[in-house]
């Protein structure tokens, strides 16, 4: 992997947009980023980091868009930053914008933008960029696999930080481990781990489930079989459990179909003596069947006796009805003509009630006549009908003619008066569209005359204004003047009372041990001592700061004081030397009259459309006035018309109402006395005929009352019968001779006549007896069954029991198999004699090639007095296999990484982490590092043992690999031409390249 180019904006401490050239700087093989405290060198690493992966390193990874953004930045500038790079032969281009709070573009407020991504490739042969991708996931994705690390590997390999390696020399175990878990992701070691722990624990919990199914069957068993079974007191996993569950199960089963057989041939007894009781019990039943049967016939034939008498009247009384029924149809026929004789008589006294007195003795034919000539009468009414609804038409139409009339007399009268003030109406029109046209002509040359005096008076008014910012703002800048001259004395005077003072300021930080960053020397037998009144570091940055910030508002108000005499001037050359009250007046004067003008004006198109609607409506008016007269004249000839056939229709009408009101009554009268006297003529003959027809029948009803042997017609009708009683009377002489030959039968039975010669039958006691032979047959056959369900119960539990201990083998030899491997891999089993669990096994493969590949480097720093090793030694109660300790070959002892001093310290982690870099770029693949940087720590070396670690540094540019320290170290920047410099200004930072071509 190799940076070209970084360019940054508004990104932490770089308020604008900054732009690293790596090409340049790698070109040396070693460049130096350095800079004051805060100006920003560790942010460019980070910018490095954030294009790549989307986040900052370590503990300020925090950043979610709001706080990678910087306070510098101008609100209306987006955070973002470019990487371009080479990775696995691919030149990539990576842009990355966080999420910000924008201003809005409508409106007060702001409003939030999401992140962005954008991932784009070189293409070499088109010589030109083309995008790949502008998806997060993605992006983060294609990285991670081009790379081959994780961020959290990046960050230690490629980006050494300042001090983490120096504390993981001198780490415990533990830590030691969580750095290389995270760095080589051995957590699939410890997922190993425990996955074989979750096995161990399910295979146990399968075992124990199974033998508490086990245990749970053989309760079922014994509870089945119950003193046929003795269970051994076993517990869930104990040995030998399926063995005595399956044994006291055999026993069990045996002892049950024992039983079985006992209760199969008690069962065949117990059905043999059912069978008996139930023949004996049938024999007595039907004993007492025939006596019963014999007693009930006799106590029938007595009834039969008692009601003999009641049986021949009955006989006689059907003899009587059956003839009658000869004369029936003749009594039928005489009821229908009575019935309807009397009909024919009511109808026809209705009918006479509705007709006039006159009519009273008239007979059928006599009726009939007379409706014959009212129906004459009506016919004739027909044109008299048409005469009257002629004379009604006229009467309306005459009234309509008047109606018309004085409609049209008031148009006459409206029209002419209106007529007659049409000329007047007309000029005065004309008057108010010629002033309006004169009012439109006076607004025109007004609006020209406007716009100059009120742009020359807005101009006066900022004159006025502008007049009285200068001077402000002349008065504010010799403020401001004033107030950088204390400022700046104030410093200088703090800062001369500091330099008499830095000896003791210095002495401050000196701790025993540690090197003098004057002299160098780690003894201070007489440090210096502040005096009342010191002034330190802050105090002075402090004064200074306020110096530049009183210089800053001095520009600021001088640069406000050019801006408002430049626009006073220009104010006041377009304005000119004229008062603004008396520029304020004429300009309020054109207003009024313009005002006045265009109001006056407004009237003209309104004075136009009333002109020319006033003479439409002249023209329909005038077209009105004559249409009415000649109405008038027509409607003249019309009336003498009606008058005349009114008067014709009116005689002939008087003679055809009579005395009515109308000839409409007059029929209707006429129609209703034809339909009556009708009416009565029917009524009249059906009452004559139906008198006859009742005449014959009584004659026929005689006779065959006669011939069937009655004495009157009367007699005959008392005898017969309805259906009702008919069916009666036969169903009760037919019972009598059913129930007569039953008797008759039942008494010839030989059986029942030699039964009724038997003692009475004993059948409550055969019953007894029967019921008894049943209940023993009943318990029995309950025995039987419960037998053959226990038998049945056992055998499938104990089925069951058998394949579950089948079952539970393989699951038992898995459970030891699993359970020795997981407390092998966990450290807990007696095979792992140093207790190393698997990923601390794992690890401390991994540190021992990270101690062979620091110590070639650490040889070369140190002369070749120190070697790192690793040691598999269990360092109190924490893991084995993850120390680290150093030979000292001036001594031949091996000790521990915490007695070196602070330069051994720092060249000891220095190596190591460059050590770890070569480990974790072979573990992600070999891809190629052509870029690192490496954090502070080179002001604790001497002048030697640095030049020695910059020969190591400098031995890394081979393959054409570079290498940037990030250092506050003075020497440094004479030892190391090339540089990368943060400079911090108030605006924010900025960078400057130096020593490259």
């Amino acid at each position: 992997m190799r940076l070209h180019r970084l360019e940054v904006t508004a990104f932490g401490p770089f308020g604008g947009t900054q732009r690293v050239d790596f090409d340049a700087l790698s070109a040396a093989g070693l460049f130096l980023l350095h800079g004051p405290t805060g100006a920003g060198k560790t942010s460019v690493l980070d910018a490095v980091c954030y294009a790549l992966y989307g986040a900052v390193p370590g503990a300020r990874q925090s950043g979610q868009g709001m706080t990678l953004r910087s306070d510098h930045a101008a609100r209306g500038t987006r955070t973002e930053v470019t990487l371009e790079l080479t990775v696995a032969g691919r030149r990539l281009e990576i842009t990355r914008q966080p999420p910000w709070e924008r201003p809005k573009l409508r409106g007060k407020g702001t409003t939030l933008d999401k992140a962005q991504s954008r991932l784009r490739e070189y293409d070499a042969v088109a010589g030109a960029w083309k995008d790949l991708s502008r998806s997060h996931q993605e992006i983060g994705e294609e990285v991670t696999q081009l790379l081959g690390m994780s961020r959290e590997q990046f960050c230690q390999v490629v980006l050494l930080p300042q001090g983490d390696f120096a504390r993981f020399l001198r780490a415990d175990a533990e830590a030691r481990g969580r750095l290389l878990g995270r760095l080589f992701d051995t957590h699939r070691f410890a997922e190993v781990e425990k996955r074989l722990a979750e096995r161990r624990r399910a295979a146990e919990a399968q075992v124990r489930d199974g033998d508490a199914a086990l245990l749970a069957d053989a309760h079922r068993m014994q509870q089945a079989a119950g003193e046929a079974m003795d269970l051994p007191e076993l517990a869930p996993g104990e040995p030998g459990l399926a063995e005595g569950v399956l044994t006291a199960s055999a026993v069990a089963r045996s002892t049950v179909r024992e039983q079985l057989t006992i209760a199969h041939c008690g069962l065949a007894a117990a059905e043999s003596a059912q069978a008996a009781a139930e023949r004996a019990l049938e024999a007595v039943r039907e004993v007492a069947r025939l006596q019963r049967r014999f007693a009930e016939a006799r106590e029938r034939a007595g009834l039969l006796q008692e009601r003999a008498d009641a049986h021949q009247e009955a006989q006689a009384r059907m003899e009587r009805a059956r003839k009658a029924e000869a004369v029936a149809p003749a009594l039928d026929l005489r009821e229908a003509a009575d019935t309807e004789h009397r009909r024919a008589a009511a109808a026809e006294a209705r009918a006479r009630d509705l007709l006039p007195e006159t009519f009273a003795g008239a007979g059928a034919t006599g009726l009939a006549a007379a409706a014959r000539r009212a129906a004459e009468e009506l016919g004739g009414l027909e044109s008299a009908r048409r005469a009257e609804q002629r004379l009604q038409g006229i009467v309306a139409e005459r009234a309509d003619l008047d109606r018309q009339e004085r409609a049209d007399e008031e148009v006459l009268a409206e029209t002419e008066g209106w007529l007659a003030e049409w000329d007047e109406s007309r000029a005065g029109l004309q008057a108010r569209i010629e002033s309006a046209q004169e009012a439109a002509g006076r607004a025109e040359q007004l609006a020209v005359q406007r716009e100059p005096a009120q742009k020359r008076l807005r101009a006066a008014r900022l004159r006025d204004q502008l007049g009285v910012d200068t001077d402000d703002a002349q008065r504010q800048a010799l403020a401001s003047a004033a107030q950088v001259l204390r400022a700046k004395e104030h410093w200088l005077e703090l800062k001369e009372q500091r330099l008499t003072g830095i000896a003791a300021e210095l002495a401050a930080n000196l701790e025993d041990g540690a090197p003098c960053a004057v002299c160098g020397a780690t003894e201070h037998p007489a440090p210096a001592r502040k005096v009342a009144g010191h002034v330190d570091r802050e105090a002075e940055e402090a004064a200074l700061a306020a110096y530049q910030r009183a210089e800053e508002r001095h520009a600021e108000d001088e640069q406000r004081l050019g801006v408002v005499r430049e626009a006073l001037a220009a104010a006041g050359a377009e304005a000119g030397d004229t008062p603004t009250n008396r520029l304020a007046e004429e300009v309020e004067e054109l207003e009024q009259l313009y005002a006045r003008a265009r109001r006056d004006a407004s009237g003209l198109h309104t004075a136009h459309e009333e002109l020319r609607r006033a003479e439409q409506e002249h023209e329909r008016r005038t077209e009105d006035r004559r249409q009415a007269e000649l109405r008038t004249a027509s409607r003249a000839a019309r009336r003498d018309t009606l008058d005349r056939e009114r008067t014709s229709l009116e005689q002939e009408l008087a003679q055809a109402r009579g005395s009515l009101d109308s000839v409409g009554a007059r029929a209707a009268q006429l129609e209703r006395q034809a339909a009556l006297l009708t009416d009565a003529a029917d009524a009249a003959r059906a009452a004559e005929e139906s008198a006859e027809r009742l005449k014959a029948a009584d004659g026929r009803l005689a006779e065959a009352a006669f011939r069937a042997g009655f004495d009157t017609p009367q007699a005959a009708a008392a005898a017969l019968l309805d259906d009702a009683a008919h069916r009666e009377l036969q169903r009760r002489l037919d019972a009598w001779q059913s129930e007569e030959a039953a008797v008759r039968a039942v008494l010839a039975e030989a059986g029942t006549a030699a039964a009724a010669q038997q003692p009475p039958a004993d059948l409550a006691a055969a019953e007894q007896e029967a019921a008894a032979a049943a209940e023993r047959l009943r318990a029995a056959a309950s025995r039987r069954d419960a037998a053959a369900r226990r038998c049945t119960e056992l055998d499938r539990l104990s089925a069951r029991a058998t394949t579950g201990v089948r079952r539970l083998a393989p699951l038992r030899e898995e459970y030891d198999r699993v359970a020795r491997l997981a407390a092998l891999t966990a450290g807990t089993s007696a095979d792992n004699e140093r207790k190393m669990r698997l990923e601390s096994y794992v690890l401390a493969a991994r540190l021992e090639q990270v101690a062979a590949a620091a110590t070639v480097r650490l040889q070369r720093m140190s002369s070749g007095r120190y070697t790192l090793v690793h040691s598999d030694d269990r360092a109190g109660r924490g893991r084995s296999g993850l120390g680290l300790h150093v030979v000292d070959a001036w001594t031949g002892r091996e000790r521990d990484t915490a007695t070196l001093s602070g330069g051994e310290t720092f060249f000891a982690s220095l190596a190591l982490a460059l050590g770890l870099a070569d480990v974790v770029t072979d573990e992600a693949g070999g891809v190629r590092l052509d870029t690192l940087f490496i954090d502070e720590g080179f002001g604790s070396l001497d002048d030697q043992t640095l030049d020695e670690v910059l020969d190591v540094l400098d031995s890394l540019r081979e393959r054409d690999r570079s290498v940037g320290i990030v250092s506050h170290v003075a020497d440094l920047r004479r030892r190391i031409h090339a540089q990368l410099e943060v400079v911090k200004e108030r605006s924010g930072s900025v960078v400057r390249q130096r020593g490259i071509g």
